[in-house]
């Protein structure tokens, strides 16, 4: 087991503060740009208070922020990892990469939303209050507080929709699991790794090898 070294612990966080920097400025610019456009277009949009522009703005960079500073932080990762680990996670994801198309489009899918559960349900939240705003707004009646209250109980209601659905999908999942346990052998796929290479070696050095300095099997 390799521990990390101070300049290890460094280039990671310089690697993540450098996906956060990386994060900030270009969900910013995409952010401020999109509420300056807005602001020129939509008259409701120009009588909401500055808090509540701003916080559309920081919900849009902090995930932002956050994400492409762990992606900078993980490719850090895997840019030092060497020797027997490299290539057995390379074959776990060859191993990965061949089931996955074998599946079903239907398993695809399902396997993907697994996966990618709570991207769903952010982007379902924010959705749903994209279009419930879209829907309210053209109420003349109601003032542009109450609309925004509105569209935020619809976003709401569809969130927690969304959360019962992906609870039920991870209670049946564990449920599953717990029928079908699926122990971890990987060490033993690992030592099998290393002995077929150390056979093979000494089987390309017995090729190599004169006939005359080879050294004899023993009984």
């Amino acid at each position: 087991m390799k521990f990390a070294s101070q300049e290890d612990i460094a280039g990671h966080a310089a690697a993540s503060r450098r996906g956060a920097i990386e994060g900030g400025v270009g969900s910013g610019l995409v952010a401020l740009g999109g509420s300056y456009y807005l602001h020129r277009r939509l008259a409701g949009y120009r009588a909401l208070p500055l808090s509540l522009k701003a916080l559309g703005v920081v919900i849009v960079v902090a995930p932002c922020l956050s994400i492409q500073a762990e992606r900078r932080g993980l490719e850090f990762d895997k840019s030092k990892w060497e020797g027997e680990g490299v290539r057995f996670i390379h074959g776990r994801q060859m191993a990965d990469d061949a089931r996955w198309e074998e599946l079903s489009t239907r398993d695809k899918l399902g396997d993907w939303a697994d996966r990618h559960q709570y991207s769903l349900i952010l982007g379902g939240w924010a959705s749903s209050l994209a279009f419930a705003g879209a829907i309210i707004s053209r109420d003349k009646l109601q003032t542009t507080a109450q609309k925004v209250v509105q569209a935020r109980m619809w976003a709401q209601g569809l969130t927690i929709g969304l959360l019962i659905v992906a609870g039920a999908l991870t209670q049946s999942k564990r449920a599953a699991a717990a029928q079908h346990p699926n122990t971890d052998h990987s060490w033993r796929d690992m030592l099998a790794h290393q002995e077929q290479e150390a056979q093979e070696l000494a089987e390309l050095k017995q090729q190599v090898t004169p006939p005359s300095r080879r050294i004899p099997a023993t009984a």
